[in-house]
């Protein structure tokens, strides 16, 4: 799902050292769901606990967070809030996905058909209000800031790179660009090989396509948003020209001779302006190593050793953290104690 817009968007590869220093607003329901669709045994099955609860949001939450800040990456999470009412078909369409999957999933593994289950089983992965605050409460005990939005978490995680408060966006949405994300990176979740980093500028998109941000979003209008189906046959490249074309979705759509269920300027305000939150804090702090072993080790059934080896790479951050403190204060270090 979400926006199709690979054909017109130039992604650049990257590694990950090149975002070393960097702040990255993570979209959490993206990158929570990616953990919950890869994190799982050979047949598909999720990684789970001793009372049958789902662990492998936890395990991507603490290893690949872990490893982000290993390498020198400062992470923030980014929470969706309400969702916009326009969205409902989107969500109902998704569920409807869900819900075959995991049928096709339970039918494939009856069969032995394995390959095929872990296939099914990956479509299947649910985010349930349980998944979502218990990865809140692993984060906090792990020091790691996150940001619960008014509404949309790409919009929010978008806002705050347009501000400077963070690098650059993760998510494998390309809703971002249209949110006015000036960078986003794709794939940073993924812990397979063949997925590389990918870099978008949105300067790049736009001065290639000859388009404004406004015009992009007619694009994504014509196209098919999460809040609004699009014209059928009408792909990324071919409503580019369209809007290039015509100038706007309203003439483009006057030209096909078309009307859309929802005004295209009710989709327009959503990606335009949307609603923040501006009194957030970004702040890391040291891990609760007691706290999280007590969360994942005791209740969920993970490795002692394995947590420790993940809270020792999170200490890095704690240390930069320090550097950073004293060298806005270098005179605190020859304070007396009291």
């Amino acid at each position: 799902m979400g926006l199709k817009f690979r054909d017109i968007v130039s992604a650049h590869e990257i590694k990950l050292k090149d975002l070393k220093g960097k702040t990255v607003a993570l979209d959490a329901a993206n990158i929570i769901y990616q953990f919950l669709a890869s994190i799982r045994q050979m047949d598909g099955t999720p990684l789970m606990d001793h009372d049958g609860n789902i662990t492998s949001h936890f395990s991507g939450i603490l290893y690949r967070t872990s490893s982000l800040v290993d390498n020198g990456i400062k992470p923030v999470y980014v929470f969706d809030g309400k969702a916009h009412e326009l969205k409902k078909d989107t969500q109902d369409e998704r569920r409807q996905i869900r819900t075959d999957a995991e049928k096709k999933w339970k039918n494939a593994l009856e069969e032995g058909r394995i390959d095929d289950a872990r296939k099914f089983a990956v479509r299947s992965s649910r985010m349930s209000t349980g998944i979502i605050e218990g990865s809140k409460a692993l984060l906090e005990l792990m020091g790691i800031p996150y940001i619960q939005a008014k509404s949309e978490g790409e919009a929010q995680a978008s806002y705050m790179v347009s501000k400077g408060d963070a690098w650059c966006v993760a998510s494998q949405d390309y809703d971002c660009t249209l949110f006015g994300a000036p960078r986003m990176v794709k794939n940073l979740a993924s812990r397979n090989a063949k997925y590389k980093l990918e870099m978008i500028h949105l300067n790049e998109v736009l001065e290639e396509n000859g388009l404004t941000r406004e015009q992009l979003i007619d694009v994504a209008i014509l196209v098919g948003t999460d809040f609004n189906e699009g014209i059928k046959g009408i792909g990324a490249k071919k409503g580019r020209n369209l809007i290039k074309k015509h100038g706007d979705v309203y003439k483009a759509l006057k030209h096909l001779k078309i009307e859309m269920d929802v005004d295209p300027q009710e989709i327009r305000d959503i990606f335009l302006d949307h609603d923040f939150v501006d009194d957030y804090k970004i702040k890391w702090v040291k891990a609760d190593r007691e706290g999280v072993i007590d969360f994942l080790c005791e209740k969920h059934d993970f490795s002692v050793d394995r947590v420790d080896g993940a809270l020792e790479k999170l200490k890095k951050l704690n240390l930069e953290q320090k550097s950073l403190e004293q060298w806005f204060n270098p005179l605190k270090k020859d304070l007396p104690k009291k």
